[in-house]
């Protein structure tokens, strides 16, 4: 046998070469792309690691050093490439300008495909097409409109305010985020599929299934933030660890979906109903054709998953940042207040149109912690962004609505501050003024617009309304004080939620 017939000795001589290539590719790359905290060989990991608990910061961070709010990712050992940006300008390409060639792709179904199946929030083409057209329809009527109106009045009259007020007249701290989630549940579980889930206390199937859809969004986010693609695939393998625990989340949550789904086939007339499932069902059992009823189930089964994922924590996300901002900003709670006394009673939705400074809060809240903080595309084809930077084909291409909220570059020097005010049109007691939508892509841009952002303003002032005129509510902590606003309690994960949840004490609200 030769000496290059031996393996092991073989790749010690290939070791050089292999080492020089991924130095020289990424040489070339920096001096393509500003990639700050990369090193040869290692790339991001070592800043990764450092700031995993600051995550999203460490991102902003980074992107503010480079000239044009935009950075390349390089991973370990040069496995995947890719660019993150807060640059508008870059946003506007990615989202519309050049929509064809930025897709899910098989990176997002690689890590969601177990949870989101074939449904609108994993996919693209014609899949893609046929569900955004069907939802668009769907979220136009006026029917649905109203239907979630009353849905999310009755639940607060009859579950959320009245456990708030035996917490207040106990005197007891509460987590405002686990009830906020719960709340949020319930109320998509009655406008997705009509099932009225009578207490928040009540732990069944349903409560079982929420438990287990948060596990399965944990563990299919860390396979997103692993430095080590590999980690969770050898799991997966396996079936130890995190990856075990997917599955069998994954089970509850399928017989969950298919027990709502046989539900909706036994009733009659089912194109008469009002929740979303039953309108989807009607709509593709005309509009679609399947091999048998399996994939037709398998299919209904993905819709369920993505009307619990865009329902049941992005609004409680939002809201639980809301009132920890108002907690250290009394002046804007004051404001707010104020406002809401002008409101009459029994407020319709037109009324909730006329809360200028209400809006405006909300919406400075969502620009500092908006729920989903990154989202991600595959390029398709090489691509140049407006900004000069250069993507390659099957790299990554992510933007930071979190970091975005922090540029001076975007927002002014008061960019980390919480200022409704720059919301209105002349200060404090003026019109809101909506902002361009790619500084503020909270609600995504373009072609995948979030079809429910209306509503879930709808449903965040409504909440609010109930809740703050019935109730001062008192942040243990303190709330988002100048010091916690510069180190923000998040976690890492898909949705922005608080860390260890928010801890409040209910004081009952006179003479608003």
């Amino acid at each position: 046998m030769s000496y290059f017939d031996h393996p092991f000795l073989s790749l010690l001589c290939l070791l050089p070469l292999i080492f020089f290539t991924v130095f020289r590719r990424q040489k070339q790359a920096h001096r393509r792309n500003p990639a700050p905290q990369s090193y040869p060989i290692i790339g991001n990991l070592p800043g990764l690691i450092r700031n995993r608990h600051r995550f999203h910061d460490w991102v902003a961070d980074m992107l503010s050093e480079t000239p044009s709010s935009t950075l390349q990712v390089n991973s370990f050992l040069n496995l995947s490439h890719g660019v993150c940006t807060a640059n508008p300008v870059n946003v506007h390409h990615l989202l519309v300008a050049n929509f064809q060639n930025y897709v899910k792709g098989s990176r997002f179904r690689d890590h969601l495909h177990e949870l989101l199946g074939h449904g609108i929030f994993g996919v693209d083409g014609d899949l893609w097409n046929v569900q955004r057209k069907i939802s668009s329809h769907e979220f136009k009527t006026k029917s649905i409109k109203h239907f979630i109106s009353d849905v999310v009045s009755s639940q607060l009259a009859h579950n959320l305010v009245p456990r708030l007020s035996t917490a207040s007249d106990e005197n007891r701290a509460v987590d405002l985020q686990e009830i906020l989630q719960r709340f949020t549940f319930s109320n998509i579980c009655k406008v997705a599929f009509g099932v009225e889930i009578s207490s928040l206390d009540n732990v069944d199937s349903g409560f079982a299934f929420a438990k287990a859809f948060d596990d399965a969004v944990e563990f299919c986010s860390s396979r997103f933030f692993n430095p080590i693609p590999a980690v969770w695939k050898i799991q997966r393998l396996l079936n130890i660890g995190s990856e075990k625990r997917l599955k069998e989340a994954i089970r509850i949550v399928n017989d969950f979906a298919l027990e709502i789904i046989k539900s909706k086939e036994n009733e009659e007339q089912i194109e008469e109903n009002r929740d979303l499932l039953s309108r989807f069902m009607s709509k593709t059992s005309s509009e679609m054709e399947f091999e048998d009823e399996e994939t037709r189930r398998k299919f209904l089964r993905d819709i369920v998953i993505s009307f619990v994922l865009a329902g049941k924590d992005s609004t409680s996300t939002a809201l639980t940042w809301f009132f920890w901002l108002i907690n250290g900003h009394p002046r804007c709670e004051r404001l707010i207040v104020d406002e809401l006394a002008e409101l009459d009673s029994n407020f319709t939705y037109d009324d909730l149109k006329k809360l200028n400074y209400l809006h405006a809060a909300l919406s400075e809240s969502l620009r500092l912690f908006p729920p989903v903080p990154i989202n991600s595309r595959i390029t398709v084809d090489d691509d140049v962004w407006p900004d000069g930077t250069h993507v390659s084909k099957g790299w990554f291409s992510d933007y930071s609505a979190y970091a975005m909220g922090r540029m001076t570059t975007v927002w002014g020097p008061d960019c980390r501050e919480f200022k409704p005010e720059r919301w209105l049109d002349g200060g404090g007691g003026g019109v809101f003024k909506p902002s361009d939508q790619f500084k503020f892509p909270v609600f995504h841009c373009g072609p995948r617009t979030c079809l429910g952002k209306e509503m879930a303003f709808v449903q965040m002032k409504t909440i609010v309304v109930a809740l703050m005129r019935e109730f001062e509510i008192v942040a243990v902590d303190g709330g988002a004080t100048a010091e916690r606003m510069m180190n923000p309690p998040y976690t890492l994960s898909l949705l922005l939620k608080m860390r260890g949840g928010l801890q409040v004490r209910l004081k009952k609200r006179m003479g608003v």
